[in-house]
């Protein structure tokens, strides 16, 4: 063996040509996928949340917040600021509201009404939406508000 050969060139002859497989590009083309998956998933989750909330336009009262149960069902009802209810982003009669708490409740007792109030509505009109999931049989309530204090 002379010097500065090595065993592998033997075997395969002076001019054999050593073939190998770059995966640098391959890898980075799989890092560029991940990166877009990760952001258009997220812009996917972003869209789902705000499409839930059915464009209403509410300014929510500030306050603590306290996760709700994610994974049951849930009835959202709006009150804007000028009184007006919406149920699931639909303008709601006050007469029609018993029955979309009944059917609710129907569908499963353990319904979670969640109702967003704009900050200028009264209290007494936002308890009387309360008591009316009550009757209905509702005992899951939540007040939305906005983060902080």
């Amino acid at each position: 063996m002379a010097l500065g050969k090595l065993p592998e060139d033997e075997v395969a002859g002076e001019g054999a040509i050593f073939a190998e497989i770059n995966i640098t590009p391959l890898t980075d083309i799989f890092l560029v996928l991940l990166v877009i998956f990760m952001v258009s998933s997220s812009v996917a989750v972003e869209r789902a949340e705000t499409s839930s909330r059915q464009g209403v336009k509410v300014n929510l009262p500030k306050g603590t917040n306290k996760e709700i149960d994610p994974a049951a069902r849930s009835l959202v009802v709006s009150v804007t600021s000028g009184n007006l209810i919406l149920v699931k982003g639909q303008p709601v009669a006050a007469a029609d509201l018993d029955g979309a708490f009944r059917s609710a409740f129907a569908s499963d007792p353990g319904t979670q009404v969640i109702i967003e109030a704009d900050e200028g509505v009264k209290h007494g009109v936002v308890v009387g939406i309360m008591e009316r999931a009550k009757q209905a049989g509702l005992a899951r309530l939540a007040i939305a508000t906005k983060g902080g204090q």
